[in-house]
């Protein structure tokens, strides 16, 4: 199938994601700023064994969310436009609110009947594990709700709801776990509260009454669906494998208090990191989509902004490594201390993931999203091998070392496997701007080290801005980004 260059509509596409980016900024850096208050108050408030118990109860709701709920949810972003063309968009709308509740009844009966399995498998209290099939059924509402906004591009409206949902589970959170004496529990019902009445905010945002209808679910309609969706449900099975299986394989080793410091290392670099580099793709994607069923070449859209993600992504990477003991004492309670060991594996090891967004978007504009499954399903089996070899040898280096191979190969298989035209324009400006602009930091990072006179944060911030503003300034002078 051929693409054609349309340099007019390239420009006007940029200027727009642009735009958009600043609209969802917002809730991104409340998003951010969110969890960086998370990892302090929960862990001034939990012992590490409850904070462990509290981390493996998500990763546990994540797993089943990817298997019964958010897949569905990516489904109606990637043919949104498509029906939105064809006109019949109540139609679809009903249909994937058919799907997703169909899905949930399924889950219910599955985790009835293997119960025990879970229990044991998961090695999870039985009241936890009927808290979390509880709280799957608002979470799986808001995903629905949150990837119809990014297609009708409501980016206001996504944002406004982000920073809303945020606000409410830190609060009810604290006051579950302060006055209400429920440890872990409370964090979870905290959850539930706020994103139940999220999701009203997001069914009143989304207009989703006015288009939803009861209607039968035909094959021809659901096949579709799920031939994109089944293969982003398994890649996403193994982007948890690779994320999330080190706590249960640490929780089998070492007990729940090392998943507790694995779970602060996992709190301060993906969730906040991903919060911030996702700016990028919440804004782009959506577009990037739209001119690619128009049969425009996106190819040099995608580099650009890879080109964007590298330019933001490293500096920060690099300081988060070098400050890392600074960085876990400034976010996290002096018990979780040990969390420092992990950062610079797990903050890497989210720098490929991230990247490898820009790598395998060709997969999903193809619908080929089988590949994206293989490849991820390769590395996170590579990642579950060595957790278990590591980490009885290593501990919590074999964690971190595990996870950031998982990520790297994962990166690295995506960018050998290509389908044909759509190979990614590398962003070779970037990257020479960025070397260039290192020498001089690694000068100032060992004139602070040096003179070891100045507090922490002074100069990572300091380390920051020199970085981000040289780059700029050559990309405004010697090393431009093409117009």
């Amino acid at each position: 199938m051929e693409f054609v260059e349309n340099r007019k509509v390239e420009k006007e596409q940029i200027k727009a994601i642009f735009q958009d980016m600043l609209k969802y900024s917002p809730s991104k850096l409340c998003g951010m700023l969110g969890n960086a208050i998370i990892v302090p108050v929960y862990t001034s408030l939990l012992t590490p064994e409850k904070y462990g118990l509290y981390s493996i109860s998500i990763a546990l709701l994540s797993f089943l969310c990817i298997i019964f709920s958010d897949w569905i949810g990516l489904s109606g972003l990637r043919f949104f436009r498509r029906h939105q063309i064809m006109e019949d968009l109540p139609k679809y709308i009903s249909l994937l609110v058919s799907m997703l509740v169909g899905n949930l009844l399924v889950m219910f009966c599955a985790a009835f009947i293997f119960r025990s399995h879970f229990y044991s498998f998961f090695k999870i209290q039985p009241e936890y594990f009927y808290a979390i099939l509880l709280l799957i059924i608002p979470v799986a509402v808001r995903a629905l709700l949150f990837q119809l906004l990014r297609a009708q591009l409501k980016s206001i409206s996504f944002t406004l709801s982000t920073i809303v949902n945020q606000i409410l589970t830190i609060f009810l959170s604290i006051f579950l776990v302060k006055y209400c004496n429920m440890g872990a529990m409370a964090l979870l019902l905290g959850m539930g509260i706020s994103i139940s009445l999220v999701d009203l905010l997001l069914i009143y945002q989304s207009g989703i009454m006015k288009s939803f209808r009861i209607t039968r679910l035909q094959l021809d309609a659901v096949l579709p669906i799920f031939k994109y969706g089944i293969p982003i449900a398994a890649t996403s099975l193994s982007s948890w494998i690779i994320t999330q299986s080190n706590k249960f394989i640490m929780n089998n080793i070492s007990g729940f208090s090392d998943v507790g410091i694995v779970g602060v290392a996992y709190g301060l670099t993906l969730p906040l990191l991903m919060t911030i580099f996702s700016i990028i793709p919440v804004a782009a994607i959506p577009r990037i989509i739209n001119m690619y069923e128009e049969r425009i070449d996106v190819r040099p859209i995608i580099s650009r902004f890879a080109g964007y993600f590298i330019g933001i992504a490293i500096p920060l990477i690099v300081v988060m490594s070098l400050y890392s003991t600074d960085f876990v004492q400034m976010l996290s309670n002096e018990k979780f201390y040990a969390a420092y060991r992990l950062i610079p594996y797990f903050a890497f090891g989210t720098f490929f993931m991230a990247l490898a967004d820009y790598t395998t978007l060709q997969y999903h504009l193809e619908n080929k999203t089988y590949i994206d499954f293989i490849i991820k399903l390769t590395s996170g089996i590579i990642g579950v091998v060595l957790n278990i070899v590591l980490i009885p040898k290593y501990g919590l280096e074999g964690a971190g070392f595990a996870t950031l191979a998982a990520n790297f190969m994962y990166f690295f298989l995506s960018i050998i496997v290509v389908l044909p035209g759509l190979r990614l324009m590398f962003p070779w400006r970037s990257l020479i701007r960025l070397g260039i602009t290192f020498v001089p930091f690694l000068l100032i990072y060992d004139y602070f080290k040096t003179a070891g006179d100045f507090p922490a944060l002074f100069q990572m911030l300091s380390l920051l801005f020199f970085f981000y503003f040289g780059n700029w300034f050559l990309s405004k002078t010697l090393i431009k980004n093409p117009d």
